[in-house]
């Protein structure tokens, strides 16, 4: 009788530490996804036609949060950010044009930089409306203007987006990786 008793404890000390055992392996899981998800890199979804031709609505995108650890954003960089503080969950996906203490102003299609012209074609279509920077917009400390591709379909720094603060800033997309016909690494200069 003792000996089927020893075996009914080892039999569950064994189911025991099985659970265990898995439960630590799960836990372990999710707390390296945490840790990528938040510190290192995470899906996004395009919703909206802003980006085009560059990125399309439904595009599925790897966004990267390890190089603005360690540098600032640059010119033409594509990346993630919260427009409103308000609206934690609300993303939006637009290029960087504007730097930290640049002066911004756009007059007839043209957009100037500091007094000058800047060289770039990623607007797919002339401009139609300038929005605030009609006027010149002063970039502060840590604040960025951003501008969709599709200019003319796109809410972006020209209007109630305005500057974009630096703490804002999410991440900078990598990779297209849908839909597979389109997989590919950004571009961003």
């Amino acid at each position: 009788m003792e000996a089927e008793e020893k075996k009914v404890d080892k039999k569950k000390d064994s189911i025991l530490k099985d659970v265990l055992d898995m439960l630590l392996y799960f836990g372990t899981v999710m707390l390296v996804v945490l840790i990528i998800y938040n510190f290192v890199g995470q899906q996004v979804e395009v919703n909206g036609s802003s980006m085009e031709n560059t990125l399309k609505n439904e595009d599925r995108l790897i966004l990267e949060k390890i190089s603005y650890r360690f540098n600032d954003p640059e010119r033409f960089d594509i990346v993630v950010f919260r427009p409103y503080e308000e609206y934690k969950d609300e993303y939006y996906i637009k290029r960087i044009i504007g730097l930290p203490g640049e002066t911004i102003q756009i007059i007839g299609n043209k957009i100037y930089i500091d007094g000058e012209v800047l060289e770039e074609d990623y607007g797919n279509e002339p401009m139609r409306d300038p929005g605030m920077a009609e006027e010149p917009i002063v970039m502060g400390e840590d604040e960025y203007f951003v501008l969709g591709d599709n200019r003319n379909h796109s809410t972006d720094s020209r209007y109630e987006v305005g500057k974009v603060k630096r703490e804002a800033i999410i991440g900078r997309t990598f990779a297209r990786i849908w839909p597979l016909s389109e997989m590919e690494i950004l571009k961003h200069q």
